[in-house]
């Protein structure tokens, strides 16, 4: 019989993002990336597994006919303190469970490293912004830390949809609802649920995930009627991004689609996480401020990502953070090593990144030796104040 609570626990004390109950295997943690057996657990069985899936779905009849006609189901738990995202899916008829750990305390934007420019675009009355990244790049947290902030300093309607909800916000200076999509939620889709927050006279939409062209099409007409929309796109990058959004519309509705894109996009800020050289993991953003320059670029006939990254790395006056210059950066400060930094990117920038790490030391030392001279003028100040 398996002890769900047991490996739950061992999940929370051990600071584990995922639990994985895979029948054949041992009950698996996932910890700053490593794949690591809870030991004292046996191989789960079918039976095991049987029981782990009526854990999570407790008796919710919808829930469970829905895994059972669609093979797949994103649900939610709730483990003492701690809330779970949980992802059930079939393997050999079998069941196979992923369980997120959502760590109550939810860090700020400075601790996990988001550029305050971010922060600052929040500020936005109206427009488009978005965080992207890759799965298990930090989405959702950075998410919810911009959620916080604005909770905390604007006194505005935040309307929320997410799938499943993994941070719950008590209202501080601004209303928030939060609402759960899927089956057995608040709202059956994404696409529905953004559609009607035009009725809800919210100033702020949050999607967790833009994922077919109704959703697009509703946050965009969400964000052209005035409203600030935060969504989330599964993309590894800034102009990869754009390209997605455009793609979303059939080519014949794209020049509309870019002009309006174009005006209604404020920020995009795509995130990595890499293990840093103390087995945590390190922030690895790229910003794009959208001023006239990408906005030129996301009109033009025929898109090109690599004029946009181009342009993304260059803009650092209005903003933006290149994907190159935060890997060099992270380098200079000894936080991930060279190979760690080179594999993140194409081999056709890998000189551009030794000549940003270049100019970073060469930065670095003059502030270094700009700081030793006045050292010894501040302690003469300071012996001579004594006297």
């Amino acid at each position: 019989m398996i002890d769900v609570n047991a490996i739950l626990l061992k999940a929370k004390k051990e600071g584990a993002s995922d639990v994985h109950f895979i029948p054949g295997l041992k009950p698996t943690l996932r910890i700053n990336r490593d794949l690591v057996d809870v030991e004292d657990q046996d191989i789960i069985t079918k039976e095991d597994i049987l029981e782990v899936y009526d854990y999570f779905l407790k008796g919710n009849v919808d829930r469970d006919k829905f895994f059972r006609e669609n093979k797949v189901l994103d649900t939610s738990a709730v483990f003492e303190d701690i809330r779970l995202r949980v992802n059930i899916s079939y393997s050999d008829g079998l069941p196979v469970i992923t369980s997120r750990l959502i760590k109550k305390e939810l860090p700020t934007y400075e601790d996990l490293g988001v550029p305050d420019i971010v922060r600052r675009m929040t500020h936005q009355t109206q427009g488009l912004l978005l965080v992207t990244g890759k799965t298990n790049s930090g989405k959702s947290t950075t998410l919810n830390a911009l959620i916080n902030y604005i909770n905390e300093n604007e006194n505005k309607k935040i309307l929320t949809l997410e799938s499943p909800v993994e941070y719950k916000h008590e209202s501080k200076k601004s209303i928030i609802i939060q609402k759960e999509v899927g089956v057995g939620g608040d709202v059956p889709a994404y696409s529905i649920g953004t559609k009607n927050s035009l009725r809800e006279d919210c100033d702020i939409l949050i999607i967790g995930e833009i994922r077919d062209r109704e959703t697009m099409d509703a946050a965009i007409e969400t964000a052209e009627s005035g409203h600030l929309v935060i969504g989330t796109l599964h993309t590894k990058s800034c102009a990869e991004t754009i390209d997605r959004m455009i793609n979303f519309y059939d080519v014949g509705d794209q020049t509309q689609q870019k002009y309006l894109i174009a005006s209604l996009l404020k920020l995009v800020v795509s995130q990595r996480l890499i293990k840093n050289k103390k087995g945590t993991l390190s922030l690895v953003p790229e910003v794009m401020v959208v001023d006239n320059v990408i906005a030129g670029l996301i009109r033009k006939e025929k898109l090109s990502v690599a004029e946009i990254e181009d342009a993304i790395q260059s803009s650092s006056a209005n903003g933006s953070i290149g994907l190159i210059n935060s890997l060099a950066k992270l380098f200079t400060d000894d936080e991930i090593t060279l190979d760690q930094a080179k594999a993140q990117l194409e081999e056709k920038n890998l000189e551009v990144l030794n000549r940003t790490i270049m100019q970073l030391r060469i930065k670095k030392e003059g502030q270094d030796q700009m700081q030793q001279r006045q050292d010894p003028m501040s302690n003469n100040n300071m012996r001579m104040g004594q006297y």
